[in-house]
């Protein structure tokens, strides 16, 4: 080992010469440099230094880079609060064809097979239950199914999301002692991306299934307040069909609840309404849905804890993508690196 002046030591390189780190020495043609005849270490002390001079002297230039990045960032969010208020059905629409496809692509491109094949079958019951609930006409059990498939998703990605932290809480505090933690990890990561995914993907496709069917059904024009057909006592305005009798004999009898503005509606379908579907207020008169008192079971509240998060994850999955790509555009035009 050669030494220096101030007593550091550096590994020679070919021809004698010293890599270390020198933030004075004379730059190298980096074009002309054999990177074969260097060791790995070496070559990595070499990068290292390479990209120090390439950076040498342009504070300035990163400052721009940070203030450009932080400014996009603000600014879109912006742009999609206004986007939201103003156009929110188009806002809708163009977030969930995001969230449809960037997902996918990236999986095809990375070779994320097992992802593109439940993103497949997935899609294929979802498309199916979208089609189904647009008709201009709805059959008789098309609400119900819709909700029930919605539903299990719902369900099923919140499990999905636990199991997935619980997986990687036993790697980070050690105590999966009988299971190699790289499998863990793995394994925990995956199932929190496909409960968070297909969490976003269920409830979004779930909201506007349920705009779809409440105008089709016509117990609401449409978003507006009035409705259009007035509904009887015993039908429900969710799914459309006849509320039975506790006392009726020879039908299937199913639990109901009653809203503060005395519309009485299946317990099923009031509570996909508003979990599932993002409503929070009547499918009758539009009148506000007290939360709390629908959902008095405490076991109840962290899925509404957990569809909020969904609806969080949704601008980084989407937005936050497009933005770094619109800042990275925003360089090349600059010629900032």
């Amino acid at each position: 080992m050669a030494g220096t002046a101030n007593g550091e030591q550096h590994a020679p390189g070919p021809a004698g010469e010293h890599i270390g780190h020198r933030p004075h020495a004379t730059s190298m043609d980096w074009d002309k440099v054999d990177w074969s005849k260097w060791s790995h270490e070496e070559q990595h002390n070499l990068r290292h230094r390479m990209l120090e001079e390439k950076h040498r002297g342009h504070d300035m230039m990163h400052t721009e880079m940070i203030l450009i990045l932080f400014g996009s960032i603000l600014l879109a969010q912006l742009l999609l609060y206004v986007w939201r208020q103003k156009h929110r059905k188009s806002y809708q629409l163009v977030t969930l064809v995001g969230l449809w496809l960037i997902p996918m692509v990236t999986s095809c491109k990375l070779g994320f097979w097992r992802m593109v094949a439940v993103w497949c079958v997935f899609s294929a019951i979802t498309v199916f239950a979208m089609y189904k609930a647009t008709r201009k006409k709805l059959r008789v059990n098309t609400p119900r199914r819709v909700y029930r498939w919605f539903l299990f998703i719902y369900q099923a990605t919140y499990v999905l999301g636990i199991l997935g932290y619980l997986l990687l809480l036993l790697v980070f505090t050690g105590l999966g002692l009988f299971f190699h933690p790289d499998v863990l990890m793995e394994s925990g990561v995956t199932l929190v991306f496909y409960g968070v995914y297909y969490g976003v993907m269920g409830r979004d496709c779930a909201e506007m299934c349920v705009d779809f069917m409440a105008a089709s059904m016509t117990y609401t024009a449409a978003g507006k307040s009035l409705p259009k057909v007035e509904l009887t006592s015993d039908m429900c305005a969710v799914c459309g069909q006849r509320i039975v009798s506790p006392t009726e004999e020879g039908v299937t009898y199913e639990r109901t609840y009653r809203l503060n503005c005395n519309h009485l509606f299946h317990e099923f379908c009031i509570r996909g309404w508003c979990i599932v579907g993002k409503k929070q207020t009547c499918p009758y008169c539009q009148e506000k849905v007290d939360l709390k008192r629908l959902l008095q079971n405490p076991w109840e509240k962290p899925h509404m804890l957990f569809g909020q998060l969904l609806d969080f994850v949704r601008y980084f999955v989407v937005w936050l993508p497009v933005i770094l790509v619109v800042v990275q555009l925003t360089y090349h035009l600059l010629n900032l690196e």
